[in-house]
């Protein structure tokens, strides 16, 4: 029989964590009893720390009844008191949907507090791992990029560069990280990272940002040297740069959760 490596024992480690290490997971079913008001706390949040930005129109009612693990009546109800609070905007008609108002209302203060302070400790133990996965994920795509992968990614850098509203930043943040899973060439590591964004980003998989004008002239710096050192094979700058880079998150959390307790005094 063939002992595992050390990269197997690695994924072995982190998927126990993931599964099995937080006693009160933060992305699992909510609670019934209160389940469409932690929805709606958990989207207003999301809100809040930019994972959706105004103007962006959010999941439809099944994708987020899905991703949140509660029935769609809960969601409709969720939605409700968005609308309610001035947080979205439902429009009716071909192109309708739930459309992100404003990012910060007089509700999402205590939001935040109810979201993300309970669960602190276990965000802080996120933001460690996170960093150790997207500096082994940038280091394996360094050591295995093809033409295809380096085309792919410097592509996304260019389209970053070049975003100048907050949905093309958004998509171009996408489709460079994307890009650099993809050159890792492991099904496996993609889907570790998408379930650590997943549990850092309340549940929906998308980076937030916390003013995507202040963090774009850092990540656009860092996407590059990211881009950089894979495509030449640096090992070693790879992973130092990525770890470094997914700070901004945690950074973006911080700062939403501070606001939000400075709005209590």
């Amino acid at each position: 029989m063939t002992r595992p490596g050390p990269a197997d024992e690695l994924f072995r480690v982190l998927t126990h964590v993931l599964d099995e290490a937080a006693p009160t997971p933060l992305l699992g079913p909510v609670r019934v009893s209160t389940a469409a008001e932690e929805v709606a706390d958990r989207l207003i949040t999301a809100v809040a720390v930019g994972e959706f930005l105004p103007g962006d129109r959010l999941p439809v009612e099944r994708e987020l009844a899905r991703l949140l693990g509660v029935s769609r009546p809960t969601v409709r109800e969720a939605i409700s008191r968005l609308q309610a609070a001035g947080v979205v905007d439902i429009r009716r008609g071909r192109l309708g949907g739930t459309y992100v108002r404003d990012s910060w209302t007089e509700v999402s203060a205590p939001a935040v507090r109810r979201t993300l302070l309970p669960r602190w400790p276990e965000f802080e133990q996120l933001f460690d791992l996170r960093g150790l996965v997207e500096e082994m994920v940038a280091r394996t795509a360094a050591r295995r990029r093809l033409p295809e992968h380096i085309e792919q990614i410097w592509g996304a850098v260019q389209a970053y560069e070049s975003a100048e509203t907050g949905r093309q930043m958004h998509a171009a943040d996408t489709a460079f990280h994307q890009a650099v899973l993809d050159a890792t060439g492991n099904p496996q590591i993609v889907a570790l990272s998408r379930a650590l964004l997943t549990r850092v980003a309340l549940g929906l998989p998308i980076e937030p940002h916390e003013d995507v004008r202040e963090v774009h002239e850092r990540a656009l710096r860092e996407h590059t040297a990211i881009a950089r050192a894979i495509v030449t094979g640096d090992v070693e700058l790879a992973g130092e740069v990525a770890r470094e880079h997914f700070t901004i998150t945690a950074d973006t959390l911080r700062e939403a959760l501070s606001r939000g307790m400075a709005a209590e005094d």
